[in-house]
C-alpha cells in the first residue's frame, strides 16, 4: 500500500470507530459482553491510548529522536506487516498496556478519536519526509521507522474493529 492509500486506510478506521461508538448505548457501551473479555469502554480506552502512544513513537522517529540503527523488523513483525494484519490467533495485549487500559466514557473515547485524528494528521506529512534508520523499539515486533508504525497503527486499528463487531454480535439484538 502506498502512502495516500496508507493514510486513507487509516484515517478509514478511525472513522469507523466513530461511527461505531454512536451505535452504541451508553449502557451496552461500559457494560462486559456476553461473551466475556473487555467491554466497548476498554477496547476503546485500549486502541486509542496504544495508537496515540504509537503516534508518539513515529514522531520520535521524524524528530531523529529515536535510535539510529540498521535492526528492523524481528520475525513476527515482518509476518504482520507481509500480511498487513495481525495473526488469526486471539493475542494478549502487552503487560505495559494494563495498566493503561480502563473503562471510560463514551464521551472520552470521542475526545480521544478527535485527539488522534488531529495528532495523525498534523504527523502524517513529517511521516512520508522521515529517514528510515531511525526507529523505536515495539515490544513484540522489533525496530519500527515513521511510516512503520503508522502501518502498525493502521493494522492495530483494524484489529480492533473486529473484536467490537465480535461484541456487538454478543449483545442481544433489539
Amino acid at each position: 500500500m502506498n502512502a495516500a492509500d496508507e493514510h486513507k486506510a487509516l484515517i478509514a478506521a478511525l472513522d469507523s470507530y466513530r461511527s461505531h461508538i454512536d451505535e452504541i448505548s451508553d449502557e451496552e457501551f461500559t457494560q462486559t459482553p456476553p461473551i466475556g473479555g473487555w467491554s466497548y469502554a476498554e477496547v476503546y480506552s485500549h486502541i486509542m491510548q496504544a495508537s496515540l502512544g504509537s503516534s508518539i513513537a513515529a514522531e520520535k522517529c521524524c524528530n531523529k529522536t529515536g535510535v539510529n540503527t540498521t535492526k528492523g523488523l524481528n520475525f513476527r513483525g515482518m509476518l504482520m506487516f507481509l500480511m498487513g494484519r495481525f495473526p488469526p490467533v486471539k493475542l494478549k495485549a502487552p503487560d505495559a498496556l494494563d495498566g493503561i487500559t480502563k473503562k471510560i466514557s463514551k464521551e472520552e473515547a470521542r475526545n480521544l478519536i478527535i485527539r488522534l485524528r488531529k495528532r495523525l494528521d498534523e504527523l502524517w506529512p513529517k511521516v512520508h519526509d522521515a529517514a528510515e534508520c531511525y526507529k523505536i523499539r515495539h515490544p513484540r515486533l522489533g525496530m519500527l521507522n515513521a511510516r512503520q508504525w503508522m502501518k502498525f497503527t493502521r493494522i492495530h486499528l483494524q484489529h480492533h474493529l473486529k473484536q467490537i463487531n465480535r461484541i456487538n454480535k454478543s449483545f442481544p439484538q433489539g
